[in-house]
């Protein structure tokens, strides 16, 4: 996943490999790691306020990072797949930079309907160079070598909310805080109010930060520069 998010979802996700190891606890103090749902109440399709794991929906993003144009497209696949003991759901990412593919991203997935939160438990990543898949930099799952799944989406989030997005020590540690509810966001798939907006950093990452926002009813509008165009619906 790119340092970003899902779709209509949200998520994403900076990689380092400095070591966790030398990670003090005071870093990690005021983030929520641990989420005591029980996984038996799980499931792998739904909606919640501003995330979706319905099947067929695709989220098209644009714009310039680094001078360069990006694409970003996320689709819900109608695929699962069992992770950590969960019945997961599929959650492609396909970026392109300059017209070129970069990254291909199976995210993984699961909503606890009773309160909305959708739940990460991790990606399988193909980077591209040169129109061949080059390494596999960044892929994780709940329940391999330590990591656990982390918080997506919270279903009713409130500001000053902290979170770990991914809990994989030394690999992807990603987490997010809510510093807005009443957002206001215009791009080309059109204007949205009251959206909840992110900043994302890691401790793999020091000062790195990432702004993301997120439209209810609809997910994820804006991921760092890049904006909604469109939202489409179907069988994928």
């Amino acid at each position: 996943m790119r340092p970003t998010a899902v779709i209509v979802t949200g998520l994403a996700l900076g990689l380092s490999a400095v070591g966790c190891a030398h990670q003090s606890a005071g870093e990690h103090a005021g983030w929520q790691r641990e989420f005591g749902v029980a996984k038996r109440a799980l499931a792998s399709s739904g909606r919640g306020t501003y995330f979706t794991l319905e099947p067929g929906t695709r989220a098209t993003y644009e714009g310039v990072e680094d001078g360069e144009p990006h694409r970003l497209i996320i689709t819900v696949l109608n695929r699962t797949k069992p992770v950590d003991g969960v019945e997961t759901r599929i959650v492609e990412e396909r970026e392109w930079v300059a017209g070129k593919l970069e990254e291909v991203s199976r995210n993984y997935f699961a909503l606890d309907r009773a309160t909305g939160d959708v739940y990460y438990f991790g990606e399988d990543v193909d980077m591209y160079k040169d129109g061949h898949v080059s390494n596999h930099e960044g892929s994780w799952q709940s329940g391999v070598k330590g990591a656990r799944f982390g918080l997506g989406m919270p279903g009713s989030p409130y500001v000053g909310q902290r979170y770990y997005q991914e809990v994989a020590p030394s690999q992807a540690m990603d987490r997010a805080e809510i510093v807005s509810t009443t957002t206001s966001v215009t791009c080309p798939a059109g204007e949205f109010h009251n959206c909840v907006r992110t900043e994302e950093t890691s401790p793999l990452e020091p000062g790195t930060k990432e702004y993301k926002a997120y439209a209810p009813g609809v997910g994820l509008v804006v991921d760092g520069t890049l904006k909604l165009v469109k939202v489409e619906t179907g069988t994928r």
